[in-house]
């Protein structure tokens, strides 16, 4: 069996994340057909004008085996927003999300970010543990009906760059 390994976003791969997202939010989350749409447009708006100098996207691969992905997109001069982070059910539990998690830290610090947003949901407890062992915090937290379910939205936040140096 190959290594899970990391290439970049390519248009083609759109489809795919799309159908991943809506079928595993559908299966784990009880999410309506409404969230699949959601994630289209995020992808259309990436492909369509997205600056490769800051902003990237990536996919985590075993041979030709999608895994999973991770975004960093630019939401200010100096703020980086985290956005498609998913992971397949089969590549939960490996190491992958902080492999993923780090590439896009790590870019983003690159790219001259000083901070990083994300926007997620409470249900989402490995991913928010895996934030909270990178640093983030979680910076508000609101109940909302959403995809057809009441839900906890939070948003979280990390510092890029040490603010004392």
């Amino acid at each position: 069996m190959s290594e899970i390994a990391l290439r970049r976003f390519v248009p083609t791969d759109s489809q795919w994340l799309v159908a991943r997202h809506q079928d595993l939010y559908a299966r784990d989350e009880g999410f309506d057909e409404s969230f699949g749409p959601l994630v289209a447009e995020i992808l259309h708006d990436f492909c369509l004008d997205h600056d490769p100098a800051c902003e990237q996207g990536w996919i985590a691969h075993r041979g030709d085996q999608r895994l999973g992905s991770i975004f960093c997109v630019r939401q200010g001069a100096q703020t980086a927003k985290l956005r498609l982070f998913l992971l397949t059910p089969e590549a939960r539990g490996q190491g992958l999300g902080k492999l993923l998690l780090r590439q896009c830290m790590n870019f983003a610090r690159s790219a001259g970010y000083r901070d990083m947003q994300l926007w997620t949901h409470e249900s989402h407890h490995a991913a928010c543990a895996l934030y909270t062992a990178f640093g983030w915090q979680l910076l508000s937290s609101k109940p909302v009906h959403s995809f057809g379910q009441d839900l906890v939205e939070q948003s979280w936040g990390v510092q890029l760059v040490d603010e004392t140096a």
